[in-house]
């Protein structure tokens, strides 16, 4: 028997004891009423991840309270608790974990130590390498080569933002090896970096003890009870803005400060340490999108030829992946993402990919099992070699061939 709805009258009694520093680490899928992109951030303001969109409704996970606050505007139109164990099952072990991340890591660079390196570029908060790998065919001089980076798992329960980058790590590798004269030629003349986890702790908290938690934030302990900031809201070009939460409790929280966890500033520092980036992608789930910046406002980018640049490469990857290329402020605002900060501070040409599928009930989006990998692998490797290719001077897209350009 379920004593709440038994004893109601106790139930309230009891709560008037408890403690103020606990918290309630249910989390709710909701299905909320949202037409416009001005509703969707009305929506995120609250505090809800919002997980994917429709013509008419937003799918969003938030915790009691952000539920109470959209049911109380009348936007909830169905909703149930993520408290059942999912155990971790036998197909999904195609995944990596972050051991075998790191064996699987060290092995290829070990094999190939001619053309990569595989390097440490911080720590997370519980003392986890973040770990990059560079392919380059010329890595004494690397620094003088335009370059590209890809990273993944800036959220914990986005594994197969992860497997993407492992992926082309490998591929690029092997590749090379076997003598691939595309391969050849773009690992040659171009400085790759792939960082496949940022976010360690969150990805290795999620499955621990062999069943999922839809964990998204890192571990970061931030107090009362409550554990975890939103890394793709802690990065310091519009931080502090609409779309992110000055809760602790809530999955969107945006940190004490910009750049306040070691995750985000170890990309940070890294970043501004190769200036010779020139365009940056970052893989997240799920929706099936291509991103670009701006996040944090509905303005679009004011340099005419950067906001050419963006579109056009957004809808030529498009052509490959299948994905829907937007601005991401179409969706909804979010301030102190990633891609806003490494086009607004550093102006590199900057995308995410919302990885499948497109849309889904509860948390299957976030495992939606280890057999769509290698779909999704081979869907998005164009799109990466088309960026690759172009890392030399993205304004190639619009202007022809001509020597590097980063205005």
């Amino acid at each position: 028997m379920n004593i709440r709805y038994a004893l109601p009258a106790l139930c309230v009694a009891l709560l008037a004891f408890t403690p103020v520093d606990k918290k309630d680490d249910t989390q709710y899928w909701m299905k909320v009423r949202a037409t416009d992109k001005f509703t969707r951030t009305q929506i995120a303001n609250t505090g809800v991840v919002i997980d994917s969109v429709r013509e008419d409704f937003v799918a969003a996970v938030g915790n009691a309270e952000e539920k109470a606050q959209l049911e109380a505007m009348g936007l909830v139109e169905v909703s149930f608790p993520l408290t059942a164990e999912m155990d971790f099952p036998a197909k999904d072990a195609a995944f990596h974990n972050y051991d075998e991340m790191t064996t699987k890591l060290r092995d290829l660079t070990t094999r190939h130590s001619g053309i990569s390196r595989m390097q440490s570029i911080g720590k997370t908060v519980e003392g986890r390498d973040i770990w990059n790998v560079e392919i380059s065919g010329n890595l004494a001089q690397a620094e003088t080569l335009p370059a590209v980076v890809f990273m993944g798992g800036h959220h914990a329960r986005e594994h197969l933002s992860v497997e993407l980058p492992i992926y082309y790590i490998e591929y690029l590798l092997t590749e090379y090896a076997n003598g691939n004269p595309r391969i050849k030629r773009l690992v040659d003349s171009r400085d790759i970096h792939i960082i496949p986890l940022v976010n360690a702790d969150g990805a290795e908290y999620d499955i621990s003890n062999g069943s999922y938690k839809a964990w998204r934030k890192n571990r970061a302990n931030v107090g009362r009870g409550s554990y975890g900031v939103d890394l793709n809201r802690n990065y310091g070009f519009g931080w502090g803005g609409a779309g992110a939460s000055t809760s602790p409790s809530s999955d969107t929280y945006r940190g004490p400060q910009a750049f306040s966890e070691p995750e985000s500033i170890a990309i940070k520092n890294f970043i501004e340490q190769h200036e010779n980036i020139t365009i940056l992608l970052s893989f997240h789930t799920f929706s099936e999108l291509i991103l670009y910046p701006w996040g944090h406002i509905y303005d679009s980018i004011a340099v005419a030829r950067d906001k050419q640049v963006h579109e056009t490469m957004a809808k030529k990857m498009a052509t490959w992946n299948g994905y829907t290329p937007q601005q991401s402020s179409e969706l909804y605002i979010a301030s102190g993402d990633t891609t806003d900060w490494s086009y607004g501070e550093h102006k590199i040409i900057s995308f995410t990919f919302e990885l499948d599928p497109k849309d889904a009930w509860g948390t299957s989006g976030f495992y939606p099992g280890a057999d769509v990998i290698p779909q999704v692998q081979q869907k998005n490797l164009e799109p990466i070699l088309y960026l690759i290719e172009y890392s030399d001077n993205p304004y190639r897209v619009i202007d022809g061939d001509g020597p590097i350009l980063k205005p």
